[in-house]
C-alpha cells in the first residue's frame, strides 16, 4: 500500500487489525492509579472497566506533540503520502494537535503530503471509515479520490448509543448528578448520537429492551442501502447484549455484514462499562470510480 493510513484509539480498532492491515497508531492517553497508559497497549479496557465499578476516576488526555512527530516523521522523511482520519475535534484535541505537528513538518518537508481528516466521527464510527481507507489503498486508488471518499464518508457516518448507567455521564458533566440518580431510579436509559462530531442526546427510555428496540428501528429511519453495508457494533464490556443487537438487525433489516469490537479504554472511561453503540451509513457509498 504507497499511502500510509493513520489513525488513534478513538477508532476502537482491535491491535490486531491495526497490525494486519500496517496501520500508523497512536493512542490516547489513560491516567489511572497514578500513571499514565497508552490506550489499547499499556492498558486493557477491561481493567478500566472493572476500576470504574469500583469508584475510581479515570482520566483521559490526548497524544503529545512528540509522539505525533515521532509517528508522521520518517514519512515525511520517505516522502509517502498519508492520511491521518482523527477523533472528532468536538471531543478531543488530537485533530488540532496534528495540525500543528504537520505544519511544522512541512517547514522542513514542503513537499510532504499529510492529509488530516477530522472525522467528527468516535469509536466504531471513526473505525469503519479507517477500515474503508485501508480497502481504498490496498485497491491503489488515487491519493486525492481516497481522501474526498473518506471525507464524505465520515460525513454519512450515523452514531446511535445508550449508556448503561447514567452516573459516568455525571461524572464527566454530561448531565446533572440529581437527573442521574433520578434516572437511576427509574431505570431511564438514555439514547444519544453524534450531531458535527458532538455528543447529543436524542430520547429517553425506561429499560435496556426498549432501547434496543429504538435503536434498531433509528436505523431503519436513517440508513441507506444497509443490507450491502458493514454494520459496526461496539460495547463496553457487553458482548452479550452486543450479540443480540446484533441478531435484531439481522432479523428486522436483513444485514449480513458486521464488525464488532470493544470501546477502548479512552472512550470507555467517560461512557463508562454496559454503553453499546451503533454505526451504519445514512448515504451508502457503493464504490470509488478511478
Amino acid at each position: 500500500m504507497s499511502i500510509q493510513i493513520i489513525t488513534d484509539s478513538g477508532a476502537d480498532l482491535p491491535q490486531s487489525y491495526i497490525r494486519e492491515h500496517q496501520i500508523a497508531f497512536l493512542p490516547l492517553v489513560v491516567h489511572w492509579n497514578g500513571q499514565d497508559y497508552e490506550d489499547g497497549i499499556t492498558i486493557e479496557p477491561k481493567q478500566v472497566y472493572d476500576a470504574m465499578r469500583q469508584g475510581h476516576t479515570v482520566k483521559t488526555a490526548q497524544p503529545s506533540p512528540l509522539a505525533m512527530k515521532e509517528l508522521f516523521l520518517p514519512y515525511a522523511k520517505e516522502n509517502r503520502p498519508c492520511l491521518y482520519i482523527a477523533f472528532s475535534s468536538k471531543l478531543s484535541g488530537t485533530y488540532q494537535t496534528a495540525i500543528a505537528v504537520r505544519s511544522e513538518l512541512l517547514d522542513e518537508y514542503p513537499e510532504f503530503r499529510l492529509t488530516i481528516i477530522d472525522s467528527k466521527c468516535a469509536s466504531l464510527g471513526q473505525g469503519l471509515a479507517v477500515m474503508k481507507a485501508v480497502e481504498l489503498a490496498e485497491q491503489n486508488t488515487p491519493y486525492n479520490l481516497l481522501c474526498e471518499t473518506i471525507e464524505s464518508y465520515c460525513r454519512h457516518m450515523e452514531h446511535i448509543f445508550t449508556v448503561d448507567n447514567l452516573d459516568y455521564l455525571a461524572r464527566g458533566g454530561r448531565i446533572s448528578k440529581t437527573a442521574a440518580a433520578f434516572g437511576g431510579l427509574l431505570n431511564i436509559k438514555p439514547l444519544l448520537h453524534v450531531e458535527d462530531g458532538a455528543l447529543v442526546p436524542l430520547e429517553k427510555l425506561r429499560g435496556r429492551k426498549k432501547v434496543l428496540k429504538r435503536m434498531v428501528e433509528l436505523m431503519g429511519e436513517r440508513g441507506d442501502d444497509l443490507q450491502k453495508q458493514t454494520i459496526g457494533i461496539s460495547h463496553a464490556d457487553d458482548e452479550e447484549t452486543a450479540l443480540e443487537l446484533k441478531r435484531m438487525i439481522e432479523e428486522t433489516h436483513g444485514c449480513t455484514r458486521f464488525f464488532l469490537s470493544d470501546i477502548g479504554s479512552a472512550i470507555g472511561a467517560h461512557a463508562g462499562p454496559g454503553t453499546i453503540a451503533l454505526f451504519f451509513l445514512n448515504k451508502y457509498i457503493a464504490r470509488v470510480r478511478q
